[in-house]
C-alpha cells in the first residue's frame, strides 16, 4: 500500500481502496470520515430525536402560554395577547443571532450542545417560578396577582427559553443535512427523504406536547406542564451526545467566510460610491456581461467591482458580488410574506381565547382545554404532506414538467391564499359564537360557557394546517435553498424571522386596535368580556392586510430569478 492509499500489487497495477472516504468532512477528532461508517441515517436519526424534543418542549410552552397569563398571572386577554406575541416574535428572531454565531465562530454543533443546555435551565426555572406564592384574587370575572417575583422570574425564564432555541433551532436542521453528502447520488436521495421526516418531526413534537402538556398544565399542575419539557430536553441533549461518534464535521478551510466576503462587496460598494460617483462609467465596458443583466436596484453593489480613487486597489470579484445580489433579492419575498406570518399568530392567541369561551365537553366528565386544538395543525401537516407528494406533486408535474410539480414560490403563494381564507372562516365562525351569546344572555358574563361546541373551531386550524403545507415548508425550502452554502443555517433563520416579525406586528396591531375602538369605559374589538368584543372584526382587518400582501407577493414572486437559473 503506497502513500496515496492504493494497493500496490505484484504486477505493478494500482486499485483503489474499497474503503470509501468523505471529502470535505471529518468525525469529532478530526479524522478523516468513513462513508460506511458515519453520517446518514445513522446520524440523521439522533438529529431527528433531537428536534422532536425541541418542538415538544416549546409548543408545550408557547401553545397554552395565553391560558396562563390570563389565569395564574392575572393579565387582560390584550395584555397576554401582546406579550404572546411579543416573546413569540423575539423567540422567531433569535435564531439570526443563533446562525451567524454558529456560522461564523462556533460551529453548529457545539451551538447545539449550548442551546439545549441552557433550554433545561431555562425550563426548569420556569417550572420553578410556579411555585413562587401568587396571592390571587378574583373580583369581575378577572383574577389579580400581587407577586411580582413571580411575573419577574417567569418572564426571565420564558425569554431564556427563547434564547435557547434561537440558537437550537437553525443549526439542528442545517446540521442533519450536513450528515449526508450531496455529491453521493445514494446519499443526495436520502438528504431529500431527510426533509421529508424532519418536518415529520416537526409536526409530530408539538402534536404530542400540545395534547399531553396543555391537558397537565389545565388538568393537574402548571409546574409539572413546564417540568415534563425540562426534563424531556435533558434526555434528548444525552441521546445527541451519544450520537456524536457518527457525525460529520465540515473541514475547516482557509476560505474567507460568507459573512465576510458579503460584507466586504458593500463596504466597497459604499466606498466606490462616496469616492466616485462615475466609476463605472470608463470601466463598465471590460464587463460587457453587466449591459443586459444588470437592474437598477443592484447597480450600487457593481461598483464594487471597480477600484475607486483612494483605495487600496482591491477589489471585490463577480462572484462575491452575485452572493451579495442573491441576498437582497430576498428581501421583497421576505418583506411580501409578512401577511401570512400576521394571521399565523392568531392560532395560539385568539383562536385558543375564542375556544375558551365554547362547550369543550366530551361526554359528561371529561373537558378539552383549548389549546389542544393547535394540534390539529400539526395532524394536518402530517395528513397531507404525503398527499401532497404522492399525489398533487405528480398531477401537477405532468402539466408543468417541473420536477417539483410547483415552483417554490408558487407554493408558497397557494398557502398565502389558504391563510386568507382560514381568516375569513374564524370571523364567520366568531360571529355566529357572538350571536349565540346573544340568544342565550351571556354577553356579560365572562366565565359562561357558550353552549356551542369548540369542534366549530375545527376549520380554522385545519386551514391553518394546510397553509402550513404550502407556505410555512415552501418557505423553509426558498431560504435554504437561495442562499450561499455556508450559510445555509442563516436562510433557516431568515424564514424563521418572517414569523417573528409577523408577531411583533400582531401585538402591534392589537394593540392599535384596542385604542382605536375601546376607551371610556367602553368595550373595544378585542376586550377582556370577549363576548362583549368583536374578535370577528379583527378578523376581517387581518383577512384585508392579507390581500394587500398577497399582491405584493405575486408581483415581486413574478420578478424573481432563481440561484440556478442565474448560473450561481
Amino acid at each position: 500500500m503506497d502513500d496515496n492509499g492504493t494497493d500496490t500489487h505484484s504486477t505493478g497495477v494500482e486499485s483503489p481502496l474499497l474503503i470509501n472516504f468523505v471529502d470535505g468532512v471529518v468525525d469529532y477528532r478530526g479524522h478523516p470520515v468513513l462513508r460506511s461508517k458515519s453520517g446518514c441515517w445513522r446520524s440523521a436519526y439522533f438529529i431527528i430525536g433531537v428536534e422532536v424534543a425541541e418542538r415538544f418542549a416549546y409548543y408545550g410552552v408557547s401553545s397554552n402560554l395565553i391560558t396562563y397569563l390570563t389565569g395564574p398571572l392575572g393579565q387582560s386577554t390584550a395584555t397576554a395577547a401582546e406579550n404572546v406575541n411579543t416573546w413569540t416574535g423575539t423567540a422567531r428572531l433569535l435564531p439570526l443571532l443563533g446562525a451567524f454565531i454558529a456560522d461564523a465562530f462556533l460551529g453548529r454543533y457545539l451551538m447545539i450542545i449550548i442551546a439545549s443546555l441552557l433550554y433545561v435551565l431555562a425550563l426548569g426555572f420556569l417550572a420553578l417560578s410556579t411555585f413562587i406564592p401568587s396571592n390571587c384574587e378574583t373580583a369581575n370575572g378577572r383574577s389579580s396577582c400581587s407577586s411580582q417575583l413571580q411575573v419577574v422570574m417567569f418572564f426571565i425564564s420564558l425569554y431564556l427559553v427563547a434564547i435557547a432555541q434561537g440558537g437550537h433551532k437553525p443549526c439542528v436542521q442545517a446540521f442533519g443535512a450536513d450528515q449526508f453528502d450531496a455529491d453521493d447520488p445514494v446519499e443526495r436521495k436520502a438528504k431529500s427523504s431527510f426533509f421529508n421526516w424532519w418536518y415529520f418531526g416537526m409536526c409530530a413534537g408539538p402534536t404530542v406536547g400540545i395534547f399531553v402538556l396543555s391537558y397537565i398544565q389545565d388538568n393537574l399542575s402548571w409546574a409539572l406542564g413546564f417540568g415534563i419539557p425540562c426534563i424531556i430536553m435533558a434526555f434528548a441533549l444525552i441521546v445527541f451526545l451519544i450520537g456524536t461518534i457518527n457525525y460529520r464535521f465540515a473541514a475547516k478551510t482557509e476560505e474567507k467566510s460568507a459573512f465576510f466576503r458579503i460584507g466586504h462587496v458593500f463596504v466597497k460598494a459604499a466606498r466606490n460610491w462616496k469616492s466616485a460617483p462615475s466609476i463605472m462609467s470608463s470601466d463598465e465596458e471590460a464587463f460587457g456581461i453587466f449591459d443586459h443583466q444588470r437592474s437598477k436596484q443592484f447597480r450600487f453593489l457593481d461598483r464594487a467591482l471597480f477600484k475607486g480613487s483612494n483605495e487600496d486597489g482591491t477589489v471585490c470579484n463577480i462572484d462575491e458580488v452575485e452572493e451579495a445580489k442573491a441576498i437582497l433579492r430576498l428581501v421583497p419575498i421576505w418583506v411580501s410574506c409578512l401577511g401570512y406570518a400576521i394571521v399565523l399568530a392568531q392560532t395560539s392567541t385568539l383562536f385558543t381565547k375564542q375556544g375558551t369561551t365554547m362547550d369543550r365537553s366530551i361526554g359528561s366528565n371529561f373537558k378539552i382545554p383549548a389549546a389542544t386544538l393547535q394540534s390539529f395543525i400539526g395532524l394536518s401537516v402530517i395528513i397531507l404532506i404525503p398527499i401532497y407528494d404522492i399525489i398533487l406533486v405528480p398531477l401537477t408535474r405532468s402539466i408543468t414538467r417541473k420536477p417539483s410539480g410547483i415552483t417554490m414560490l408558487q407554493r408558497i403563494g397557494i398557502g398565502i391564499l389558504i391563510s386568507i381564507v382560514s381568516m375569513v372562516v374564524a370571523a364567520v365562525v366568531e360571529t355566529k359564537r357572538l350571536e349565540t351569546a346573544r340568544e342565550y344572555g351571556l354577553l356579560d358574563d365572562p366565565n359562561a360557557t357558550i353552549p356551542m361546541k369548540i369542534w366549530w373551531l375545527l376549520p380554522q386550524y385545519l386551514l391553518a394546517g394546510a397553509g402550513d403545507v404550502f407556505t410555512m415548508v415552501g418557505i423553509q425550502e426558498f431560504f435554504y435553498d437561495q442562499v450561499p452554502s455556508d450559510l445555509k443555517s442563516m436562510g433557516l433563520a431568515l424564514y424563521l424571522s418572517i414569523i417573528g416579525i409577523g408577531s411583533f406586528l400582531s401585538s402591534f396591531l392589537i394593540s392599535i386596535v384596542g385604542k382605536m375602538t375601546g376607551g371610556n369605559g367602553e368595550d373595544g374589538w378585542i376586550s377582556d368580556n370577549v363576548n362583549r368584543g368583536h374578535i370577528d372584526y379583527f378578523y376581517y382587518l387581518l383577512a384585508g392586510i392579507s390581500v394587500g400582501a398577497f399582491m405584493m407577493y405575486i408581483y415581486v414572486a413574478r420578478s424573481y430569478v432563481y440561484t440556478r437559473e442565474r448560473g450561481l
